[in-house]
Order: structure tokens, then C-alpha cells, then sequence
């Protein structure tokens, strides 16, 4: 029993090393070899554009959620001009940057971490590293990058769209006043709000390309292997930026 615990200790601190090298490495590569701006931008495609969709798609019923909920919790106090406070501060403080993390994840984070998978399993990356090719600068940087600046911008976007899906249900459905709606709004978000938005978002970023890409590069043999490890990645991605959003939250009040 000792000795099983101790080969699992040891196996628990490699993995942690690892993952930690890795992370340095990628960051180190940004700022010494970061790729080319092609690539850049292919990844900033791939994980920005093509996630507006289903962004736009949970924004809205997220936002006409809030304002329902936070409708009826209000009308309690006699409070329902602060409805347009109480969305915008729960969707650029939290929810736009959790939920729009969390919908990356689950589109482009898995990907990210099949592809590079695919390519170890069928010894792509073997094959760069043999023609003194470094594959970071390759593969991983432009996508850290890439993820980087998509997720602070679908971040900005997934807020408004939240807002306006909160307006079209408390102002339109329910019948709040519009000018207290927005007015509230206004005297109550301060710059503060936005910039702890911001600041979860990038490093929101940076852990589903961390996560995403670290899984990938050391993906085990065969198909197995790679399903493996994109379900670990969707999950272990999910539970960081969870736990992150938590320390975060408590730093930048």
C-alpha cells in the first residue's frame, strides 16, 4: 500500500511539473519565437469566429434569464428599475466571462486538443521536431495567442447581447421602464466592473489554450488516447476556470 502510494505521489508531482513546464515554455516561445501572423490568424478565426454562434445563442437566453428571475426577485422589493443593474453587473462581473470560457471550451478547446493529439499519435509533431522544426512555435503559441485575444472580445460580445436579451424580456415582456432600464444601468457599471470582466476573460484564454494544448502534445497511443485526453481536456479546462474565477473574484472586488 505504501509503495502504491508513493508511485502515485510521484506520478501526481511528474504531472504537475510537466504541466507547469509546459506553460512556461509556451509563454517564453510568445515572446521570443511567436509564430507567424498567418497562422495568428487562422487560430483567432477558429477559435473566435466560428464560436460567435453558439456565443450569441447562450448570451441571449442568458440575459432574458436574468431578467426574468431578476424581475420577480425585485418586484418583491419594489426595486424593478435596478433590473437593468442587476443583469449587467451579474453578466460583465461572472456570467459573460464564465459562460462564453466555458462554451469555448467545449467547442474549440476540444478540438484544439484532438488536433494536436492526431498529430502525435500519427508522429507529425516527431517529424517537425526531426527536421529542427520547434513544434511550439508551430502549433501552440499562435493558438495561446490566438485564444488570448478571441476570448476577451467574445467576452464584450457575449455582455452586450446578455444586456439586450435582459431588456427584451424586462423592458418588452414585463413591462419595465427602458429609460430606468439603461439609466441604472449607467450610474451603477463603473470601470472596475469591466476591467475584472476583461482580466478573467484573458486568463480564461490562456487556460483553454494551456489545458488544450498541453493534453494534445501528450496524448496516448492510438484513438483511445486521443479521446481520452479531449475528454480530459473539456473537463480538467472546466474545473480550472471555475476554480480560477473564484480567486480571481476575491482579488479584484
Amino acid at each position: 500500500m505504501v509503495q502504491a502510494l508513493g508511485h502515485t505521489t510521484i506520478g501526481i508531482v511528474r504531472d504537475l511539473g510537466r504541466i507547469g513546464w509546459f506553460l512556461l515554455y509556451s509563454l517564453y516561445m510568445i515572446v521570443r519565437r511567436p509564430g507567424s501572423l498567418v497562422h495568428v490568424l487562422k487560430q483567432i478565426r477558429f477559435i473566435g469566429t466560428k464560436s460567435l454562434f453558439v456565443i450569441v445563442l447562450t448570451a441571449a437566453f442568458t440575459g432574458m434569464v436574468l431578467g426574468l428571475q431578476g424581475y420577480y426577485t425585485l418586484t418583491k422589493f419594489g426595486s424593478e428599475g435596478m433590473l437593468g443593474t442587476a443583469v449587467a453587473l451579474s453578466l460583465i462581473r461572472e456570467l459573460g466571462p464564465v459562460l462564453a470560457a466555458l462554451m469555448v471550451t467545449g467547442r474549440a478547446g476540444s478540438a484544439i486538443t484532438a488536433e494536436i493529439g492526431i498529430m502525435r499519435i500519427t508522429e507529425q509533431i516527431d517529424a517537425l521536431e526531426t527536421m529542427a522544426l520547434d513544434p511550439f512555435k508551430y502549433l501552440v503559441t499562435p493558438k495561446f495567442i490566438a485564444a488570448m485575444i478571441s476570448l476577451p472580445l467574445l467576452c464584450a460580445i457575449f455582455d452586450v447581447v446578455g444586456i439586450y436579451g435582459g431588456w427584451l424580456v424586462g423592458v418588452k415582456l414585463l413591462g419595465v421602464n427602458p429609460g430606468s432600464y439603461f439609466y441604472e444601468m449607467e450610474q451603477s457599471v463603473v470601470w472596475r466592473d469591466v476591467y475584472s470582466g476583461f482580466v478573467k476573460s484573458f486568463s480564461f484564454g490562456l487556460i483553454i489554450a494551456w489545458i488544450g494544448c498541453y493534453k494534445g502534445y501528450y496524448a496516448g497511443h492510438g484513438a483511445e488516447g486521443v479521446s481520452k485526453a479531449t475528454t480530459e481536456s473539456v473537463v480538467l479546462t472546466s474545473v480550472i476556470i471555475l476554480v480560477w474565477d473564484y480567486f480571481l473574484t476575491s482579488v479584484l472586488l
